[in-house]
């Protein structure tokens, strides 16, 4: 609130943007789906509640991930029990090298948290994917990028990508025990809360900078649909220009759906 005589408050609604530019600047593409037979090479507990595991195998040699948020298939398979899949962000991977890099948040009892938390050097783990990459430019204005922990490794990664000069407003809802230093060459405005409701709080506060900027976020389902309802309804920022995936659902197992 602004003090007598100090005029009105500043407004935290974006500027409009054309639609057509922000539907038009990315880009979907698909990839050939195709299975491969990984082992593990190296196990790290990065954060009391983040295993990093690093796979190889020579079938890497042309595997593709062309965006940040992309996910593959773990593939678990128990004896005589139909296998399990699960989705998780390519961390980083190198095609020369033939490693793919995966962090698993620990936060569950699945069977990816479970087969994390015992993975050791030599095991195998069947990985299929991505069947397809939704490519955000690097070269908005600015970049918003909010996410509880499940987002971490897809928000470290497109750090990493994004180019020097490059504003980024980064909101993560991580505990303070799991929280990291984040490398990246852009200008980045980062922020680390504890809990939904802190959350949605830190949104509230935000205001948007001018220019053509882009949104993404990712997380719980109800807590993601509330950010990108306050961004659209309450900032202003346009609806064409946010990417909102719920890579979890409480009270739900095996969920992952884009939120439009």
């Amino acid at each position: 609130m602004a003090a007598p005589g100090d005029g009105p408050a500043p407004s935290h609604r974006a500027p409009a943007a054309d639609p057509l530019s922000a539907v038009s600047r990315v880009k979907r593409v698909r990839h050939e789906i195709k299975r491969r037979e990984l082992t593990v090479m190296r196990v790290e507990s990065i954060t009391p509640h983040f295993r990093r595991i690093t796979l190889s195998g020579e079938s890497l040699n042309d595997f593709i991930s062309a965006s940040f948020d992309d996910h593959i298939k773990l593939i678990f398979s128990a004896d005589g029990e139909t296998p399990v899949m699960r989705d998780y962000t390519p961390r980083r991977y190198d095609t020369s090298s033939r490693e793919l890099v995966i962090e698993f948040a620990q936060h569950g009892d699945g069977p990816a948290a479970h087969w994390a938390a015992q993975a050791q050097p030599g095991q195998s783990l069947t990985v299929a994917g991505p069947r397809g990459s939704f490519i955000i430019p690097t070269d908005y204005d600015w970049h918003l990028l909010i996410g509880d922990e499940t987002a971490l490794p897809a928000v470290a990664r497109r750090l990493e990508e994004l180019p020097a000069g490059v504003r980024a407003l980064v909101v993560l809802n991580v505990p303070a025990s799991d929280r990291r230093p984040l490398e990246t060459h852009a200008h980045v405005d980062l922020r680390w809360v504890d809990g939904d409701e802190a959350l949605r709080s830190a949104i509230g506060d935000l205001t948007l900078p001018p220019g053509e900027g882009y949104a993404w976020c990712a997380g719980e389902a109800s807590t993601v649909a509330a950010v990108r309802r306050m961004l659209v309804e309450d900032k202003g920022h346009d609806r064409h220009a946010i990417r909102a995936s719920a890579y979890w659902k409480r009270g739900a197992s095996n969920h992952h759906e884009a939120l439009e």
